[in-house]
């Protein structure tokens, strides 16, 4: 076997490894994005989750607020005016952005 021969044989040996490493390192690639995908869809539900959460909690919170008996008016009258200025509040932050 002649030098030249030796060289091209190393050379095509090389290339050989070289495309069954691209080929792992795609596949690697590929599963790694699913993952990401995966946990990116993991979070969104998630965070659904914890808005509706936030909701029901806050509706408990204000039913709770709302219970009125006659010793209570008063309070409850003062509850609500804050609930009120609360939600005027919101209202104007989310109409600055």
């Amino acid at each position: 076997m002649t030098e030249n021969e030796k060289i091209t044989t190393l050379f095509t040996t090389r290339v050989r490894q070289m495309i069954l490493q691209y080929n792992k390192m795609k596949k690697e690639n590929e599963e790694l994005y699913g993952m990401v995908d995966d946990l990116e869809t993991q979070v969104k539900s998630l965070k659904e989750q914890l808005a509706q959460q936030n909701e029901d909690y806050n509706t408990l919170k204000m039913a709770k607020m709302l219970e009125v008996t006659d010793n209570d008016m008063e309070v409850a009258k003062a509850k609500v005016a804050k609930l009120l200025r609360d939600v005027n509040k919101c209202i104007t932050l989310l109409s600055e952005k």
